[in-house]
């Protein structure tokens, strides 16, 4: 079973100074660190302007543990590349925009790829949403102030194709109401992908990332411990034939 990602040593994950990309920077060595955010994976995005809306957001393809002061990119509602640089963002920029203009509380997205995010994306999508309940850790949710709660975390069939990818998750978020205190959801996953959250700021959605991970982690290792079938993400072993 893997370790604990709450085992993991980390150092401060946002600067004391207000320089978006040195924050998204040090996000990116954090959740390397902790396994969220292996290889070339994940995404992070900041919101540079509301009127009109413009993120500045990870370029594609790059490591998030080595991430340096020219790896992101700004881009507008359309996912288009403003900044008159020659690079790419990232192929799931157009998600960032779309939950930044459906929530216009939303200041930053953080998009990550755990271990255990992935394997319950999978293992709930029939139901077409993980539930999770009772648990302390859920008042770390903007505007959930009781354990006595519970997060329906909405999930979606992964596809290659961002524009009806995009199309499934605004019919979704129409269907909410964001604007009261307590939202709907913080985030939803990607089957066989990964979590995508957001906050008013960059720290809020970190820590709405470091909350929902340790939940993925809980709610799976309760479930094998429970003896809800076979442990997440292994194969039920045949049972010998009389």
């Amino acid at each position: 079973m893997p370790t604990s990602t709450l085992a993991t040593h980390r150092e401060p994950s946002t600067p004391s100074h207000d320089n978006p990309a040195e924050q998204l920077r040090a996000i990116g060595r954090e959740f390397h660190a902790r396994g969220w955010s292996l290889g070339t994976s994940s995404n992070y995005s900041v919101v540079a302007s509301r009127n009109p809306l413009e993120l500045l957001i990870t370029a594609s393809g790059k490591d998030k543990s080595a991430l340096g002061p020219d790896d992101f990119v700004r881009v507008d509602a359309h996912g288009k590349v403003v900044d008159g640089s020659a690079r790419k963002s990232s192929a799931e920029t157009l998600l960032h925009c779309l939950i930044c203009e459906k929530i216009p509380s939303v200041g930053a997205v953080l998009h990550t790829h755990s271990v255990w995010g992935t394997i319950l994306s999978r293992q709930y999508l029939p139901q077409g949403c993980l539930r999770i309940e009772g648990y302390e850790m859920l008042k770390g949710l903007e505007g959930i102030g009781t354990h006595d709660t519970f997060e329906e975390v909405p999930i979606f069939a992964n596809s290659q194709d961002m524009r009806e990818l995009s199309q499934r998750i605004a019919a979704r978020l129409a269907h909410a109401d964001f604007s009261l205190p307590r939202q709907p959801f913080h985030g939803f996953l990607l089957s066989g992908h990964g979590l995508y959250t957001w906050g008013k700021d960059l720290a809020e959605a970190r820590r709405h990332i470091e909350i929902f991970e340790f939940l993925f982690e809980v709610s799976a290792r309760a479930a094998t411990l429970a003896g809800a079938g076979p442990a997440p993400g292994r194969q039920q072993q045949a049972q010998p034939q009389q």
